[in-house]
């Protein structure tokens, strides 16, 4: 239970209290539960979505979502975002130590740029015009569970991504999760996102639950893993490992991707 709060608390906005001394091991621990913290956030949108569809339309519906999925997390994963995009676009100088190590420097500024702004606008933008399509393609039983989901795979893709990676930083909360995790905590954050996977899904479709969706749970889960790879990869190259912030960016890019697969698999399965 403590190493579950503690996900909430570095997740959500909840005002959760975790009693007692917490150790790095605790912290690390938390990391199984990071699909639970995406379900407490996934949960805000799908009451808000179920209530606010009583009295609009779905594109206000749509952004009424988003707005509870920014305020359920503070913004945290945005932050990231711009302060990624900010730093990768910091210009070469041949000189790829150097490079890095500016990168990292603007990484830590305060301010947004151009390219962090630019970043959140059409991150907003394009889970916007997603969930609208989604909620028109498919209606709102799958679109509520849909948006609950998205929000617990975005948080589990963060853990495999820091199994792979190492932390471009010396210090920052991010290091110990990143230079601590290990294979068990991939394995028991993956069961916890298997049963709300299941769980969500039947509860909401009760009896139009078919085996089809461990096709698609199968899928949602390599596109997701092969995403925090290639983020892994790519963050190497440009940061030497991964960051909280780069770990923000890529919740956001996964939330993106998973919006897109489950839209696709989604529209062609029950039409």
């Amino acid at each position: 239970m403590k190493k579950m709060l503690l996900a909430i608390q570095f997740l959500t906005i909840i005002p959760v209290k975790v009693k007692g001394d917490v150790s790095e091991e605790d912290m690390v621990g938390s990391t199984v539960f990071f699909p639970a913290a995406g379900a407490c956030q996934g949960l805000m949108m799908t009451l808000t979505a179920a209530l606010m569809i009583r009295f609009f339309d779905a594109a206000v519906v749509c952004g009424l979502v988003l707005l509870a999925h920014i305020i359920s997390n503070g913004g945290f994963d945005l932050d990231g975002l711009a302060d990624t995009a900010d730093a990768l676009s910091v210009k070469s100088s041949g000189n790829a130590a150097a490079d890095i190590e500016k990168r990292l420097l603007v990484m830590k500024d305060s301010t947004i740029g151009a390219s962090g702004a630019t970043a959140i606008v059409m991150s907003l933008l394009l889970k916007f015009l997603l969930l609208n399509s989604l909620f028109h393609a498919v209606g709102l039983s799958f679109f509520l569970v849909t948006i609950f989901m998205m929000t617990v795979f975005s948080k589990w893709v963060t853990v495999p991504a820091m199994l792979h990676s190492g932390s471009a930083r010396k210090d920052g909360l991010g290091r110990i999760f990143i230079d601590n995790i290990r294979t068990g905590h991939l394995t028991g954050s993956t069961l916890v996102l298997l049963i709300l996977f299941v769980v969500s899904f039947f509860s909401v479709l009760q009896d139009r639950f078919h085996a089809g969706y461990a096709f698609l749970f199968v899928l949602l889960v390599v596109s997701q893993y092969l995403l925090s790879v290639l983020a892994v990869q790519f963050f190497r190259k440009k940061f030497n490992g991964m960051t909280g912030d780069t770990l923000g960016a890529l919740s956001e890019a996964s939330e993106i991707i998973f919006l897109m697969a489950a839209y696709i698999w989604l529209r062609h399965s029950i039409s």
